[in-house]
């Protein structure tokens, strides 16, 4: 038997991945759900790329249903999302668009996953940003969307969000995030400053078996330095 069963919406990315094996690495069933296959994962759903935020939401809603048959997960958990920089000077709507996509269609779908499937009492667990928490002149459209993401968490915690009860909803908020990809273009940045995607992975899985869970509707910071992670948590 497994010891539990989530999902990790964004499973194919460098955090996602990380979740993947850390939770499977823990004997959980493991669901990923991205626009590439996870083949790590117990279940691999690909998003169809072109489909609208309702036929995206739609069709993951179905696939989840179909593979749990009536079972329920302990967590849903999603990492999905991108970055682009960028002020009001080029681009905003772009950039804003692809963000929206990444952060916040992600998001909402799954919420709408953990409304069906989560059981009473499990972890909806949604990744915002440090940086959005103020303006972000430099990548409006990034802030834009995880302040959105925030948002988000704080309507879900509410009573009638419609989540199973006694469920427990979070995000973190990473500063920069220690993935091959920020190395390559920051190759000269202080890399004791960044959280370490193994840190976040053990982090979510202690919540998921309600080790120190924050309470509903928690922001949390992951504040990095010399090395070292200390969360800060905004209620």
């Amino acid at each position: 038997m497994s010891a539990g069963k989530i999902l990790v919406y964004g499973g194919r990315g460098a955090l996602g991945a990380a979740c993947v094996n850390h939770f499977k690495a823990k004997n959980f069933w493991v669901g990923s759900i991205d626009l590439t296959e996870n083949e790590q994962a117990d279940l691999s759903i690909v998003v169809p790329k072109d489909g609208d935020w309702v036929t995206q939401e739609t069709y993951v809603v179905s696939k989840v249903g179909d593979a749990l048959n009536g079972e329920k997960l302990d967590a849903v958990i999603c990492v999905a999302g991108g970055w682009a920089g960028g002020n009001a000077k080029k681009d905003l709507a772009k950039n804003s668009d692809l963000m929206w996509r990444q952060s916040v269609w992600t998001s909402s779908i799954s919420a709408a996953v953990g409304a069906r499937y989560l059981r009473d009492g499990g972890l909806l667990a949604l990744t915002g940003a440090n940086p959005a928490l103020k303006g972000t002149p430099g990548m409006i459209g990034y802030g834009m969307a995880k302040a959105a993401v925030h948002q988000l968490t704080k309507s879900l915690a509410g009573n009638e969000s419609g989540l199973p009860k006694d469920s427990v909803v979070v995000a973190i908020l990473p500063i920069t995030l220690d993935t091959p990809m920020n190395r390559k273009w920051m190759p000269e940045a202080d890399y004791t400053s960044w959280t370490p995607l193994s840190y976040v992975a053990d982090l979510l899985m202690s919540w998921t078996v309600n080790e120190k869970r924050p309470s509903n509707g928690s922001l949390i910071q992951l504040v990095t330095k010399n090395s070292n992670t200390t969360l800060k948590v905004t209620e």
